[in-house]
This record gives C-alpha cells, sequence and structure tokens, in this order.
C-alpha cells in the first residue's frame, strides 16, 4: 500500500512586494509628516528609500519613490502654507504659524525677505535645497502676503529638485555598496553631514565677524 503525503501550499509573498506596498505608502505619510512639522529628517527618508528601490528588480522602483516623495512634500508645504495663511488672518494666530516663527531665526528670516524680494519664486527652490532654508522663506512669503496659488506654482519645481537631489544621494550609496544595508547608513550618514553643514559653517566664522 502506497501512501501519499501532499505538501500544504504555502503562499509566499515576494519580499519586494511586501517592501513596495508597506514602503511607499510610509514615504508618502512620513514625508508629509516632515513636511507639516519640520523636524524630521525627510532628506534622510527619501534618500534610504532611494538606496532600497536601487537595489531591486522592479523597473519603476525608483520613478514611484520619486513621484512619492515629491508629492508629499508638495502636498506638505502646500498644507502647512495654508495653515500658515488662516494663522496670519486670525487675531489669535495659530499653532502652526507659532511653529514656522519659531523656526525661522531673525537673521535668516530677513535673508530670506531680501532674496524673495529680488528674485520671487526662483528662492523656493533654492530653500528647499539649502538645509533650514525652507521655513523662514516660507515665512518670507506669507508676512509678503502672497496668495496660495503663488506660492504652489514656486513651490511645485522646489519639490521636484529637492526629491532629486535626495534621490540622486540614495542612489550614491546603493551603487557604492552591496548589500541595502550599508547603503541606507552611507546615505544617512551623507544627508546629516550636509544639514549639518550650513550652521557648523555659521558657527566658526561667528568669531571672525565679532
Amino acid at each position: 500500500m502506497t501512501t501519499v503525503t501532499a505538501a500544504p501550499a504555502v503562499t509566499t509573498v515576494p519580499t519586494e512586494s511586501t517592501q513596495q506596498a508597506l514602503g511607499y505608502p510610509s514615504l508618502f505619510l512620513l514625508v508629509l509628516i516632515g513636511a507639516l512639522v519640520p523636524v524630521v529628517p525627510t532628506g534622510a527618508l527619501v534618500s534610504s528609500a532611494a538606496v532600497v528601490a536601487f537595489h531591486q528588480t522592479a523597473p519603476f522602483a525608483l520613478a514611484l519613490v520619486f513621484v512619492t516623495a515629491s508629492l508629499a512634500a508638495f502636498c506638505g508645504d502646500t498644507a502647512l502654507y495654508w495653515l500658515g495663511r488662516r494663522g496670519m488672518r486670525s487675531r489669535n494666530g495659530s499653532h502652526w504659524l507659532e511653529a514656522i516663527r519659531s523656526r525661522a531665526p531673525e537673521e535668516r528670516l530677513a535673508q530670506a525677505q531680501a532674496k524673495l524680494a529680488g528674485h520671487g519664486t526662483t528662492v523656493l527652490v533654492l530653500s528647499r535645497l539649502v538645509p533650514a532654508g525652507r521655513i523662514p522663506v516660507m515665512l518670507a512669503c506669507l508676512m509678503a502676503d502672497w496668495p496660495l496659488r503663488r506660492f504652489v506654482r514656486g513651490n511645485l519645481p522646489a519639490c521636484l529638485a529637492w526629491a532629486v537631489t535626495y534621490q540622486l544621494i540614495g542612489i550614491l550609496g546603493g551603487s557604492l555598496f552591496p548589500e541595502p544595508w550599508e547603503g541606507v547608513v552611507a546615505a544617512v550618514a551623507l544627508t546629516v553631514v550636509i544639514s549639518a553643514a550650513p550652521s557648523v559653517w555659521r558657527r566658526l566664522r561667528k568669531p571672525k565677524d565679532a
């Protein structure tokens, strides 16, 4: 008598499919939160996601990271500016407006206002690429009473340029190391250095200017 044992069918979800199903919504949500609450290192998130996408076999993984990151940044910036405009018109202000003001020192705000007056929407693109430059320029736009539509027109290319820049950092990290986690560490370290460089430079210059 022959006994035939049927092996149980095991359904496994491919690793890349799982990463994509969880990764892109998580990236969108975290970048959106980071745009609304300017303490989340969104650049490092985009670079890390780009490293993971670089090592995947899916043909459009990097394109999806770019679309997700730029769309989340754009939506977050637009929502924060809208909330800031409401705060400017309100007699008692708003929590969001106070958060924007607290992240914009007087010296940085004065520089942003001068650049905004001279170069207009071009400053929005540069502010997204300069660490800690987004909030002072956004506050300068609020104080100049820019309508939401004008801010949106300038902020769209800014978010696209920002997403491309940090994605390229991730691609560089992913290409230098065979393991994704090594590339993530390298990309995060590079974004931290880039973010800290302006403040370190200002501190080094202060004794000379005094």
